[in-house]
């Protein structure tokens, strides 16, 4: 008989989110919480149909089961269509107790009877994707708004790594995403940055703040930001600069384009300082849409996206002035001739 799998808890409610179980050798028994992260439940939400996974509690956060402990050591890639496709140390060898039973919080379950604990349920709203948006964490039946009183980033990298959404790339502030419109529970909220989970930071009492919604939170995670690349040239760092959103490659119109944006595409890709911002067909049009037109960036920022522009797809240009970038890293070209 194939394993099955199913969630257990002490709190009677819809069957995405408790401790993890599975039925294996005719018996139910439970998953230990070594390596347990964010991957394995994306693994467990999926396999159950239960979306995706908004939190891995480990430590028996859903109460100890009685049951053998089936599965150790479990690390998934997160792409896995069961949980006993990923790597584990074998069907009931462990070195862990009841006490380190693992659990998955889906986003089909009720997230009214999910125990408090420390762990809140947040989302993105209003981004590119669930990576990216305004901060809402649910709470007392209700999804809430959280103040942009941060002290840096350390916050925004928390709620990446709860939802599974990667590193964090920007803390924009301000309603950057539009304001909410539900109540404001959170203000002057601080994070050491190690934190699993948004409800382990330090803050206000809940409802207690001094803003309004214009100073809604937000956050982008690299999970849902635009990826970069540059085509056509001698090597990685060097080539017509094209930029990955929403499904499709395009390419970056050269309007107002200088070394300080030159500047950016190479940090972002990790290629040394800015050589040149050729211009024109250098590298070859491209053959993609156009994604970016009017780029303007003060040579600052992490991250080419995070620089003023138009809006995405929005432009008055051909791919015949397609943006180039020539950067100091290896496999670029490092001189130009002044016919160039």
């Amino acid at each position: 008989m194939a394993p099955a799998m199913c969630f257990n808890s002490n709190v009677s409610y819809n069957a995405c989110a408790g401790r993890v179980e599975i039925y294996h050798g005719g018996r139910w028994g439970t998953v230990c919480d070594d390596f347990w992260d964010i991957q394995d439940a994306q693994v467990v939400c999926r396999q159950l149909r239960c979306g995706y996974a908004v939190s891995a509690p480990g430590n028996a956060y859903f109460g100890q089961g009685s049951g053998p402990i089936t599965l150790d050591g479990v690390a998934c890639s997160g792409t896995e269509s069961t949980l006993w496709q990923c790597w584990n140390q074998g069907w009931f060898s462990h070195n862990c107790a009841h006490s380190e039973d693992a659990a998955v919080i889906c986003s089909e379950s009720d997230l009214r009877l999910v125990p408090k604990k420390d762990w809140l349920a947040v989302q993105l709203v209003e981004g590119s994707g669930r990576c990216s948006g305004h901060v809402e964490v649910y709470f007392e039946g209700m999804w809430c708004t959280v103040c942009d009183d941060f002290g840096d980033e350390k916050e925004a990298h928390v709620m990446c790594r709860q939802l599974g959404c990667g590193t964090a790339v920007s803390a924009p502030g301000e309603a950057h995403y539009g304001q909410g419109s539900g109540p404001i529970l959170l203000d002057d909220v601080q994070c050491s940055g190690t934190e699993l989970y948004l409800g382990q930071c330090s803050h206000a009492s809940w409802f207690t703040h001094n803003c309004g919604h214009g100073e809604d939170a937000g956050v982008i995670c690299s999970e849902d930001w635009p990826t970069l690349r540059l085509v056509n040239g001698t090597g990685r760092c060097s080539g017509r600069v094209e930029v990955f959103y929403q499904g499709t490659w395009g390419s970056v119109c050269g309007g107002s384009w200088d070394l300080k944006e030159v500047h950016v595409v190479c940090r972002q890709l990790g290629c040394g300082q800015a050589v040149s911002a050729p211009l024109g067909t250098h590298f070859g049009p491209g053959s993609g849409k156009i994604l970016l037109d009017n780029v303007h960036c003060s040579g600052e920022e992490s991250h080419l996206a995070l620089c003023d522009h138009d809006a995405w797809f929005t432009h008055n240009c051909g791919h015949e002035e397609d943006a180039g970038a020539i950067c100091s890293g290896k496999g670029s070209l490092c001189v130009l001739n002044d016919s160039e």
